[in-house]
């Protein structure tokens, strides 16, 4: 149910207390407007009321004024009381006393209080009261017409240049809107194809100022993942899932994807692969910044950014490590890391848009298990540490973007025998090991350089060896699909649990 339709419900029912969570005050009031039929008066700390027929400034600077205001119309009059920015005053006692006894009244009458706020913070003593409405950032259809309006006569925009300008607005405020594309109309007179460079920049912008969510640079080509066969070849199958020809078979919009594994071996690599191959703009969810220290502040940030990548959607919505955010729900934090959690685990379930969360984890024992339940990933990979015939791809991928003109010179295959157990991230180091070898030497670095880097370098497979046999043999228990080739799995596995003997 859209706002509109969900708004008109709740008036027609006489539910006495609405609120409504945004930061678009003049776009959500418009909607409002519209969905009333009835007189609205609207309140702020500052100005008071300003209606016809209302004393200018009634109720100025005085919250439990504006109440009594309230209180005060005749019982017979249908009103909506509009009250800008009142959530910074339910904690008063007074105030929040004032909207429970309003409560009562209002069942019976044909008057709603609406408040309107940029931020959830609802009392618990005003919770049963309450009735939370989120206000949606614009849609396609409503960006659309707004570009037509901007653009009057001077709309030379062909139909795909213009749903390309409409797919790059998608995630931001309309205010915001209007000033990107009056900034780009200024710069040149008029609207093309040039301007969603522009667009995007403002969307990073505000992004940023989200502190939840960032734009990640994905230039990563899945042909830059060395190995993991079966992910690449998962991942390509499904690289037109998103187009509208995907739905017009009849194919529901990709869920997301798992990859736990070991520590250094390319999940995150993955996800910037995935944005990259699908063009599709990346998120990266800094999961930890969701929690805060203000009671609901938690929540309301986990809304904020479901929100904004739905209204950024198709994008693909990078959790790294989700394992040292929801591991410990048990914590001291009363609940709220549950509550975060279960909000973030029923969009996973029930979410409709086409976001594509690519979750990663090290370890698989600390997630709760109804992450792990069918419906919140489409697939869980595992991502082993590299077989010799992996480790030789990923040697070829790092020394062919260092040294193109002379890759014949190494030898993949010896580096790819002398380093058992060694993750990609750690082959990466070696190779910038052995270049410093050669820098030093003023000379270009060699086979035997990396050699010499590797006998030096202490694999985490070692160091850590207990937890990373305990992942593998889960993963080899059937708890996830292997990225890898199966019988590389089972060998590594095999090989851990022997040299263990």
């Amino acid at each position: 149910m859209d706002f509109a339709s969900e708004l008109d419900l709740l008036i027609r029912a006489r539910y006495p207390l609405i609120y409504v969570v945004t930061a678009e005050e003049e776009r959500a009031e418009q909607a409002i407007a519209q969905v009333a039929r009835r007189m609205v008066y609207c309140w702020d700390f500052v100005e008071g009321y300003q209606q016809e027929g209302v004393d200018a400034g009634t109720a100025r600077s005085n919250p439990l004024q504006a109440l009594e205001f309230v209180e005060r119309a005749r019982p017979e009059t249908q009103a909506i009381f509009l009250l800008r920015d009142f959530h910074r005053f339910l904690e008063d006692i007074s105030v929040g006393r004032k909207l429970r006894n309003l409560a009562r009244r209002l069942r019976s009458q044909a008057k709603t209080i609406v408040i309107l706020a940029p931020r959830l913070v609802v009392p618990l003593d005003l919770a049963e009261e309450m009735t939370v409405l989120e206000f949606s950032l614009p849609g396609a259809v409503e960006i659309d017409q707004e570009v037509q309006k901007l653009l009057g006569e001077r709309n030379t925009l062909s139909g795909s240049e213009r749903e390309e300008l409409v797919k790059a607005c998608q995630g931001l405020s309309l205010n915001r809107i209007r000033q990107v594309l009056a900034k780009a109309i200024a710069r040149s007179g008029s609207l093309d194809s040039s301007d969603v460079e522009l667009i995007l920049e403002e969307k990073k912008q505000k992004i940023r100022q989200t502190q939840i969510l960032e734009f990640y640079p994905a230039t990563e080509a899945i042909a830059d993942i060395g190995g993991l066969d079966q992910l690449k070849d998962w991942l390509i199958q499904r690289g037109a899932a998103f187009s509208d020809q995907a739905r017009r078979y009849g194919l529901p919009h990709p869920r997301g994807l798992l990859l736990v594994g070991i520590q250094g071996t390319g999940k995150s690599l993955t996800a910037r692969a995935i944005a990259h191959h699908w063009h599709l703009p990346l998120l990266r969810l800094d999961v930890g910044r969701l929690f805060a220290g203000l009671v609901g502040e938690s929540e309301a940030r986990t809304r904020q950014m479901i929100q904004l990548a739905e209204a950024l959607a198709p994008c693909v919505l990078f959790a790294d490590e989700i394992d040292k955010s929801f591991g410990n729900l048990q914590g001291g934090d009363a609940g709220t890391a549950s509550r975060v959690f279960g909000t973030f685990l029923t969009w996973m379930a029930e979410k409709t848009s086409p976001v594509f969360v690519v979750a990663t984890a090290n370890d698989i024992h600390r997630l709760p298990p109804e992450l792990l339940r069918k419906g919140r990933f489409d697939e869980v990979f595992f991502v082993n540490l590299p077989s010799q015939i992996e480790r030789a791809e990923i040697f070829q991928v790092h020394l062919n973007k260092l040294r193109p003109h002379n890759l014949r010179a190494y030898d993949l295959e010896r580096l790819a025998y002398e380093t058992p157990d060694f993750s990609g991230a750690e082959i990466e180091q070696v190779i910038v090991e052995a270049m410093h070898i050669g820098f030093s030497q003023n000379r270009d670095f060699t086979t035997d350089d990396i050699v010499q880097a590797i006998a030096q370098i202490v694999p985490l497979a070692r160091t850590a060896e207990e937890q990373i046999v305990a992942l593998q043999q889960w993963a080899a228990a059937g708890k996830a699909r292997s990225a890898s080739r199966k019988q590389g799995l089972l060998g590594s596995l095999q090989r851990r649990l022997d040299s263990s003997e």
